[in-house]
């Protein structure tokens, strides 16, 4: 009997103590264990409770004989354990604390405590909030960084009933932003320094925020050495220095330098670069007139196109040279002022042409290579800074040459006779055809004026039609001595029996008539 009644003050005892707990319920509780993944915690349950240890903060913190709030998710679970939640606990103590207190529109602290799909959770007295990534206005704010210190934002939206809060940090920003930028227009001063970071990069330079004021940092500001674009000095997000050139705060303009910072290398450059010093440097540009040459850090000089080589023609810096080459170069001339040296490539060569005319004398014969044509005639190299040109009309004796591509090719070696050599002028005349006997003395003897001969059409013109004889001996059929029609059927290669009726030796020409 005794066994039967202590049986249902126990029964009696264990439904009243279920019934004093319940899903949802906040109680309080204590650390009596842990284990690799949750904490085990004494509610004054049947059963301890589990708690996840990836609900807490520091969990190396938690220990047992730790006193904490927990919410009971589950008396029961599948398992049979007692399923307990520390975070859920403080979130629903959090909105008891904050739900009567916060409106839409009010400025709160809080922490972003991790990053999740359109946003970030943020921490704001224990409930968890979200901030979209349109509202944070954390672009260009490495993560780190987001999560490393407390924010202020603004309540943008609260639904108490499903404990639902929306943040933004977007309008504290602004307001900082603009609060600052009254601060810093007062602060502004020419030729103070100041540190910013780079939000945007154009081609003709960067925009800075300097911290609520934007300044324009200039290319022609950025570095004393030449550059192409911005990109090469600076990146977005970047943190640099730079000096206030100038301001107009009823405009908002801000004109910022970077270059300024550094001393100006031109300043000392008649010192370091006298007329006459030869150095060695790099070519930053090459452009058709000339090549910049990048002598010094900041500080360039062109070397012209005819301070190259002493050769007469002017030469085409692209096909010569390329950028990052090393060349060297001496200095012919320095103005500080405009910032401006040239330099020169020859100078640091003898000049071939004080003795061309001792070396070159007229009628020798001499060697070269073709190294170009104009359309009147063709340029031979005869050595290193020197060249000549043989005229179109010292190709041939006996043939009309259009181009001078008709009789030569480029790079062809040559031997050509020297005509006429002016050292001061730097010009030498050369000729092809003066390497053999003027052949007209015997072209008139063979073709004296009534001589009949079947002739090759060349061309046809508009004063005659040109026709061969026999190899590089032509002749003109003048318009007036062929019939029109006739002379307008005629193609190149088509036979023609003419008669000479004039032979010029001093003019080197034949005139025929096709009237027999």
């Amino acid at each position: 009997m005794a066994t039967e009644v202590k049986k249902s003050l126990m029964e009696e005892l264990y439904g009243s103590t279920l019934k004093s707990f319940a899903e949802g319920q906040i109680v309080p509780g204590t650390v009596v264990g842990k284990t690799p993944d949750e904490a085990i915690v004494d509610i004054g349950f049947k059963s301890e409770g589990f708690v996840s240890l990836e609900e807490f903060r520091n969990p190396e913190l938690i220990d047992v004989g730790h006193t904490l709030d927990v919410l009971i998710e589950t008396i029961e679970d599948e398992e049979g354990k007692l399923v307990l939640s520390f975070a859920k606990a403080e979130r629903q103590k959090g909105w008891l604390k904050i739900a009567d207190v916060i409106n839409e529109g009010d400025v709160l602290e809080g922490r972003v405590v991790r990053i999740v799909k359109g946003g970030y959770i943020v921490d704001v007295q224990g409930v968890e909030a979200f901030l979209p990534m349109s509202l944070s206005s954390f672009k260009n704010i490495p993560s780190d960084d987001i999560t490393a210190r407390p924010y202020r934002f603004v309540v943008a939206k609260m639904n108490k009933q499903r404990r639902n809060l929306i943040l933004s940090r977007r309008e504290v920003v602004q307001k900082e932003r603009e609060a600052n930028r009254e601060v810093l227009w007062g602060q502004l001063q020419k030729g103070q320094r100041r540190n910013g970071v780079v939000k945007g990069i154009t081609d003709f330079g960067a925009f800075i925020d300097l911290g609520g004021v934007d300044g324009l940092l200039h290319i022609t500001d950025m570095s004393w050495s030449r550059i192409s674009h911005p990109s090469e000095i600076v990146s977005l997000g970047q943190r640099l220095e730079v000096v206030i050139l100038d301001f107009d705060r009823d405009n908002s303009k801000v004109s910022l330098g970077l270059k300024q910072i550094t001393a100006n290398p031109w300043e000392a450059v008649y010192d370091k670069y006298p007329a006459g010093t030869v150095v060695k440097g790099k070519v930053v540009n090459i452009m058709p007139y000339g090549v910049f040459v990048e002598i010094d850090k900041g500080i360039e000089g062109l070397l012209h196109a005819s301070e190259i080589t002493w050769q007469k023609k002017m030469v085409n810096p692209q096909e010569m040279f390329t950028v990052g080459q090393v060349v060297e170069v001496q200095i012919i001339n320095v103005d500080r002022d405009q910032k401006r040296i040239s330099l020169s490539m020859k100078q640091l060569e003898d000049n071939p042409w004080l003795k061309a005319e001792e070396k070159f004398a007229v009628s020798s014969r001499v060697q070269g290579t073709i190294r170009g044509f104009a359309d009147y005639g063709a340029f031979v190299e005869l050595e290193h800074g020197l060249e000549g040109m043989i005229h179109v009309s010292d190709m041939s004796w006996t043939r009309k040459v259009n181009h001078p591509q008709e009789v030569l090719q480029k790079g062809q070696k040559v031997e050509v006779a020297v005509l006429a050599v002016d050292g001061k002028g730097r010009k030498i005349t050369l000729g092809l055809k003066q390497l053999v006997a003027n052949p007209w003395p015997e072209i008139a003897r063979k073709y004296p004026v009534e001589t009949v001969v079947d002739a090759v059409v060349i061309m046809n013109s508009n004063f005659g039609v040109f026709v061969k004889l026999e190899d590089d001996v032509e002749a003109l059929v003048y318009s007036s001595e062929i019939d029109k029609e006739e002379a307008a059927k005629l193609k190149p290669a088509d036979k023609l029996r003419v008669k000479v009726i004039k032979v010029d030796v001093d003019q080197m020409k034949i005139g025929v008539s096709a009237r027999i």
